[in-house]
Parts: structure tokens; C-alpha cells; sequence
């Protein structure tokens, strides 16, 4: 039997919600159903963090916070979860917070618009680390713009705020919050609907691939970071949305002696340390992928299965050999990454299929690896084009090559003629310079908002040349291209 509402705590009470539809936000909900009108409206996209709340959700029976955006956080995800606004926040003697009172002392609110989110943000740094270093603090911070240009005292606040204390009510609380939350995971699937909107929450991995069966047209909904703004933006309506973001089967992360196995709802925050284990080169390019609060919603699967030819996952994982699990109903097949983008917007899967599983080999001895991102901003921005290669050389010699780049066709493709002027010659700069020079016979880029074709086009090139150097040794250490 489906059940027919959704029920969250909002900071310190119980909500329940019948008729919630595919498109209904959480910032909608908090500012107008609730009238908690400090967690603010800005960009409407995931990239200001002026709406910025935590959501806590039992993960693996233990209760973890994670900063999102509400903008684009549709509301019926949140079942089963803690929502905490701003409004909540509140030091142990019930006056200031200590990062509310850090944000007083250093002056870091100006004209006030950003100052919740920011204040949320960093209250979620502080859940995790009172005392962070600078380099920590403006990671956590990528995500939340200062309309004031009011970062130097920000930064300042966000290195004090341990000083002010280390424990708040909501801490104190957590123990109490997983018990809440832990009785309502009934293993139940939420069917609702409002007016032609519908949005269903299956109870399994198993019930998934059973809706999927039943409404091939659904889409599917994971960390919402590009679906939101299909309905924020363009105002699309979702007729059928599956939200998935709570299944824990498609969370999983795993390894044999040969590959690393990523669920397809892994987040890019939570894949970062098994990832950076294993592909340690990745480490610059991936905290480089949008904001802490996109980062903490966006999925692996989700990035993926978009086919966007600016994802920033797949050249990466293209190059490291990645291969898709998708599923339908029962029935699992295999695909390497690279087969799945079939031209623009069309990937190989059929109705009622899905991501389920990314395998990314471990890395074998003699290989060289390398990925980039060229943006006009260093932090936070798409991609005008993303690089990722892998070299195994033997003896001097290059005995395989691996490169792989988007924001250079209509999907993220490997460079099969440069691939060929690699393998089999010695691993020189002049090697590496006659691959650039093949690369006009594998893409022909197009000239959009981001970067115009030749400024693509010259740009992947170098970046050939900028491997070498890094490898060489000739340049211990390149600052990021803009």
C-alpha cells in the first residue's frame, strides 16, 4: 500500500504533507508555506547559496547534515529527512550561534541579502570541523556568492567561530532526531499527486526499477541539480517524477582488487575521498565541480545520464576506462562509458532503464593520469572544455592512450586520432605536440556563450603540452587556467 504524504522535521516540529507535486520546491514551501523568510531567494539555480539550509537524512543508520540549495531541492525529497533554516540556529545559552556570533564580531554581514546563507553554510563547515583552515573554509564557501564583496571579513568570521564554542542544541538533539527519523523509514512507496503532477518515491531499488516498468515517460530525480532548473528556469512541468535520492541501494560504495564501484545516487562530495584514493590526480578538478551545496546534492549517475556534453564526470572517467551497470526491471547489461552518449540529448538506454552503477578500474602500474577544466571562473562555473587523459607508458615507450574531452562535440568523446598519434612512439614533448596537431581531425567544436571553437580548439591543444610539463618534471607545480 503506497502512502499518499510525505513527513520531514522542519527545525523543532513535525510536518506533514498530502498533494505534494513533482515540481513543488522546498524554498517555495519554507518562504510561503511556512513563512520562514530568512532563508532567501536569489539566482533561483544553485549558485548564489542565498537560500542555503541544511537537510540531515539517515545514512547507513547514522544522521549527517549536509548543506543544499532550497531553490532547486524539490519538496517531496525530503521525506524522512530534517530540514534546518536559519531560524533554528542557536548558541548553548540560547542567544547567538557561535558562527552567528563570529559573523557579528568580524563584521561580516554588509547589506545582509547573503548573510543566511552564508551563515548556514559555514554552520555546516563548523558541524564538522570548528577550527577550519582558510584553504577549508573557502571550499566550503564556493557555493555562496557576496553581493557586497564582503569575503575578506567572512573569511575572518569563519576562522574564528570555533572560538565561540563547539556544541549547540542541534547537536546536543542529534541522537533524539535519528530516532525520529529511523521509527518513520516504514520501507513504504510515496505516491502523490497535485493537480497533473505527480511525484513518487519508490521503497527500493527493486520498487524503482518496478515504476520505471510501469511509467516509461517518468523522470527520474536524483540530487536535482539540473532538473531544478528545468523548473525554475524554463518552467518545465514534470508529469511523472520518480525521486530516488533516498535509496540507499543506489548509495553504495565498494571495491574489489580491480575497480572502484560508485552507486549511481553517490554524491560528488561523498565520492570524493574513495575517488581521490585511488585517482589521486583528480583531486584540483574535482573540487573545481559547481559548490558545496550543488556538490553535496549532485549524483555521479545523474551527471552521467543527463548526456550533457559539458558533464563534468565523464571525460574523466572515460579516460579512466569507466563502464556503466544500467538496469531494467530485472535484467542488468554492461557498457562502457564512452558507448553511452549516442549523439546530443540521446544516450544508449531504453524507457524504463537506468544508471545504476559506475566501475571505474584501478589505475595499473605505468600509467600516467591527468584531467583539467577550462572555465572563465576558477570556482563554481560549467566547463568551456574538460580534459581527461590516461598514458600507460613502457620503456619510454607509450603503449596505450586514453584521451577523452568534453565541450568539444555534441557528447563526451574520446580523441581517436590523437590516440593513435600517441601509441607505439617515444613518450616525448614532440609526441604529445603531433597528438595535438590530430586533434582537428577528432572534434570540431562549436562557438557558444562559454568560449568561442578556436579558443577550444587551441586551448585542448596546450593542454597536451601542459601534461608534459607536469609529468616532466619541467613545471613542479601550474596554477589553474581560468
Amino acid at each position: 500500500m503506497a502512502r499518499d504524504h510525505i513527513r520531514f522535521l522542519l527545525n523543532d516540529r513535525e510536518v506533514t504533507l498530502h498533494g505534494v507535486g513533482a515540481t513543488d520546491t522546498l524554498l517555495d514551501h519554507l518562504r510561503l508555506g511556512q513563512r520562514l523568510r530568512g532563508t532567501k531567494e536569489g539566482c533561483a539555480e544553485g549558485d548564489c547559496g542565498a537560500c542555503t539550509v541544511l537537510v540531515g537524512r539517515l545514512e547507513g543508520g547514522a544522521l549527517r547534515y549536509q548543506p543544499v540549495n532550497a531553490c532547486i531541492r524539490f519538496l517531496a525529497s525530503c521525506d524522512g529527512c530534517h530540514v534546518v533554516t536559519v531560524e533554528h540556529l542557536r548558541g548553548a545559552d540560547g542567544g547567538l550561534h557561535p558562527v552567528q556570533r563570529a559573523m557579528v564580531e568580524h563584521h561580516g554581514s554588509q547589506c545582509g541579502f547573503c548573510t543566511p546563507g552564508f551563515v548556514m553554510a559555514l554552520y555546516a563547515l563548523w558541524m564538522e570541523t570548528p577550527h577550519p583552515t582558510e584553504a577549508q573554509v573557502e571550499r566550503a564557501l564556493q557555493g555562496n556568492l557576496c553581493r557586497c564583496t564582503g569575503y575578506a571579513p567572512i573569511i575572518r568570521a569563519a576562522l574564528a567561530m570555533g572560538a565561540h564554542g563547539t556544541t549547540d542544541p542541534l547537536l546536543d538533539e542529534r541522537a533524539q532526531v535519528a530516532a525520529r527519523l529511523a521509527d518513520w523509514a516504514d520501507a513504504t512507496r510515496v505516491d502523490m499527486t497535485n493537480g497533473q503532477s505527480r511525484a513518487i518515491l519508490p521503497a527500493s531499488v527493486d520498487d524503482l526499477a518496478d515504476v520505471l516498468d510501469q511509467h516509461l515517460d517518468a523522470r527520474i530525480v536524483a540530487g536535482a541539480t539540473d532538473v531544478g532548473l528545468w523548473v525554475t528556469k524554463f518552467l518545465r512541468d514534470l508529469p511523472v517524477a520518480v525521486f530516488i535520492g533516498h535509496l540507499d541501494g543506489l548509495r553504495s560504495v565498494t571495491q574489489t582488487d580491480e575497480a572502484l564501484h560508485l552507486g549511481a545516487i553517490v554524491s560528488y562530495e561523498d565520492a570524493r575521498a574513495p575517488l581521490l584514493a585511488h585517482f589521486p590526480h583528480m583531486a584540483r578538478y574535482w573540487d573545481r565541480i559547481a559548490g558545496w551545496q550543488v556538490r553535496a546534492m549532485g549524483t555521479l549517475g545523474g551527471n552521467i545520464a543527463n548526456g550533457s556534453p559539458i558533464g563534468d564526470t565523464p571525460p574523466p572517467f572515460i579516460a579512466l576506462g569507466a563502464r556503466l551497470v544500467l538496469r531494467k526491471g530485472p535484467t542488468r547489461r554492461e557498457i562502457p562509458l564512452e558507448d553511452f552518449f549516442l549523439d546530443y540529448g540521446k544516450q544508449d538506454r531504453t524507457a524504463g532503464e537506468f544508471v545504476e552503477t559506475i566501475i571505474l578500474p584501478k589505475p595499473t602500474q605505468g600509467t600516467l593520469h591527468a584531467t583539467y577544466k577550462l572555465s572563465k571562473r576558477r570556482d563554481e562555473d560549467i566547463s568551456a572544455v574538460a580534459f581527461g587523459m590516461s598514458l600507460t607508458v613502457a620503456d619510454g615507450t607509450i603503449t596505450d592512450a586514453r584521451l577523452a574531452f568534453g565541450g568539444m562535440a555534441a557528447t563526451p568523446k574520446r580523441a581517436a586520432h590523437a590516440e593513435a598519434a600517441l601509441i607505439g612512439q617515444a613518450f616525448t614533448l614532440d609526441t604529445l605536440q603531433a597528438a595535438a596537431r590530430a586533434l582537428p581531425q577528432d572534434f570540431t567544436p562549436l562557438s557558444d556563450m562559454r568560449a568561442s571553437a578556436g579558443y577550444r580548439m587551441t586551448a585542448a591543444q596546450n593542454l597536451l603540452t601542459r601534461f608534459w610539463l607536469e609529468q616532466s618534471g619541467e613545471a613542479a607545480a601550474l596554477e589553474d587556467v581560468q
